[in-house]
């Protein structure tokens, strides 16, 4: 059983990358597709759809550009034992704002620039960049 599945998920997405693999399949979940879609919008991935297949799968593709890969790094951050919470003036900068960070926010997941212009705080999931 799994005590992090957001974390599993992200562990599959790194590992993909670094096999160099064109898409990757996740459990699936309402929380889990809603970061696969902020990937999307970011464009750190090409496509995120869910696959009714058993209890359900997100197919992720990932996305490169002359070889590289788009998503450098992928970190989780809020995790089941330390939960990290932070206010809207306290939002974190990835790689000075070329990275982003998915919030749990009150209004649902959102980058931290998106939370920064709609003043909310909220918990930490990963950072990207």
């Amino acid at each position: 059983m799994l005590t992090d599945p957001i974390s599993d998920m992200l562990t599959r997405i790194r590992n993909a990358i670094m096999a160099r693999k064109q898409e990757v399949l996740v459990p699936s979940s309402k929380l889990k597709f809603a970061i696969a879609e902020i990937l999307k919008q970011e464009k750190y991935v090409e496509d995120a759809e869910v696959i009714p297949q058993g209890h359900g799968m997100i197919l992720i593709k990932l996305k490169y550009s002359d070889g590289k890969p788009a998503i450098k790094n992928i970190k989780r951050i809020s995790k089941p034992g330390r939960r990290i919470y932070v206010g809207s003036n306290d939002l974190p900068k990835v790689l000075n704002d070329f990275g982003i960070a998915i919030i749990s926010t009150s209004r649902g997941l959102m980058t931290n620039k998106q939370a920064r212009k709609e003043h909310l705080g909220g918990e930490i999931i990963c950072e990207i960049y």
